[in-house]
């Protein structure tokens, strides 16, 4: 067992280039995998909840291993765009801001042993009281500076109207490679102090993070109503349908699965060979937008009958010079570092990557990243193309004169497409 612990982590260490300091989402030990951060009951909604609801978020992840770990939690409060707010505890929370990890269990009969860990908020310890953004930190009972998981999620006023669409019909083109937002926020029910200086709104596509940006100005102001219309920030490359596997089968391929085979100590899946999309005419699919869900074909309780495998993926494609390739979805926590980043291999003259994923089915893409940038464009392998269904999330933000933290009045998808 220790041999192959060993194989395992020596696996994973190529996987975590990134650092314990950001807010995105992410797990910084390779011992930790397959965060999922949900509101109960609702698998692919966003992670946000109302306030005055009794809705919950749900976070989980696993430990690989035979032994559980004695884990802790706490919150941090976050402003619009993720960074700490400054407000303590007793300003944001009802209760005390630690909490033991008990809800746990060991995996079933798996190839790769891990323990699954679940953090379900609010609860009879820690109840929110007040809305905006929140950072859970997960880590060691005798190492509490050293965060092992880190998840976001959002607590709602639901304060204001939203509404909108997203089109194809843009204003730098007509059905052809872009999408524009244009969305109306409606504070009748809110009264806000400067309605054209005060309002945060921050946009996001499929979830991503590269692209996410935040407006902090309407284009025009009518009554209660701030119009986001005709704003070139609001015009978005139209990407391509996620390409989706499904790897719930050891015994069978599933989804765009070549080959399966065993090399102990792991299952081993094998893609099919992926190629570039973007000379190639557009298919729609529906997908779930990058999101990926645990499944295990033959039980009723995948959270822990799940088995994790190496999926390996390949696209052929001449060097792209100029240009890094990621695989991109909520499979990789939409992060750009070492263990997303695709190699070249120019004996076969194709990209290259592999990786440990607990079986489910799952979305992803290609995206290039020019050198000395951190934003994807989807256009060099995926294509844009205006039928293109993507999901935008508008999230808005209001910070009261004198106020010390970002209040988050309302929320809402506006999908293009439909």
């Amino acid at each position: 067992m220790r041999i192959r612990r060993a194989i395992l982590l020596s696996f994973l260490s190529v996987v975590f280039g990134a650092f314990a300091e950001d807010t995105q989402n992410g797990t910084f030990d390779p011992d930790f995998r397959t965060l999922e951060v949900k509101v109960e009951g609702y698998d692919m909604y966003p992670p946000i909840i109302n306030i005055d609801s009794r809705d919950r978020i749900v976070v989980s992840f696993d430990e690989i291993g035979d032994e559980r770990s004695y884990l802790r939690y706490s919150l941090v409060h976050c402003d619009a765009m993720w960074q700490p707010s400054g407000l303590v505890e007793s300003e944001f929370l009802e209760g005390f801001n630690q909490g033991d990890v008990e809800d746990y269990e060991y995996s079933d009969a798996t190839t790769v042993h891990y323990i699954h860990y679940r953090i379900v908020l609010p609860n009879e310890q820690m109840r929110f009281t007040v809305s905006g953004n929140y950072l859970l930190r997960v880590y060691r009972e005798n190492d509490p500076d050293k965060t092992l998981v880190q998840a976001r999620f959002s607590v709602s006023e639901n304060a204001v109207k939203i509404y909108g669409e997203a089109t194809s019909r843009t204003d730098i083109d007509y059905n052809d490679r872009h999408q524009q937002l244009n969305f109306v926020v409606d504070v009748e029910r809110e009264p806000i102090h400067n309605i054209y200086t005060d309002l945060k709104v921050v946009v996001s596509q499929n979830g991503r993070e590269d692209n996410r940006l935040m407006l902090t100005a309407p284009q025009r102001v009518s009554g209660t109503k701030a119009y986001y219309e005709h704003l070139r920030s609001l015009i978005y490359p139209a990407g391509n349908e996620y390409r989706r596997f499904e790897t719930v089968s050891v015994t069978y391929p599933g989804m765009n699965v070549a080959e399966i085979v065993y090399a102990d100590p792991y299952y081993h899946m094998r893609l099919y060979d992926d190629t570039p999309r973007a000379n190639t005419p557009f298919v729609y699919d529906m997908t779930q937008n990058g999101k990926f869900k645990i499944r295990e074909y033959n039980s009723d309780y995948s959270d822990v009958a799940a088995d994790y495998v190496v999926v390996h993926f390949k696209l052929d494609s001449p060097p792209m010079t100029g240009y890094d390739i990621f695989i991109d979805g909520d499979l990789t926590n939409r992060r750009f570092d070492s263990g997303t980043r695709m190699h070249y291999d120019y004996t076969d003259n194709s990209y290259k990557a592999s990786m440990l994923l607990k079986q489910g089915a799952y979305n992803y893409q290609y995206l290039a990243v020019p050198a000395g940038t951190k934003q994807g464009v989807t256009g060099a392998v995926e294509g844009d193309f205006y039928p293109t269904v993507n999901e935008y999330m508008i999230q808005v933000y209001y910070r009261e004169p004198g106020g010390r933290y970002d209040r988050l009045l309302g929320t809402t998808a506006i999908f293009s497409g439909k």
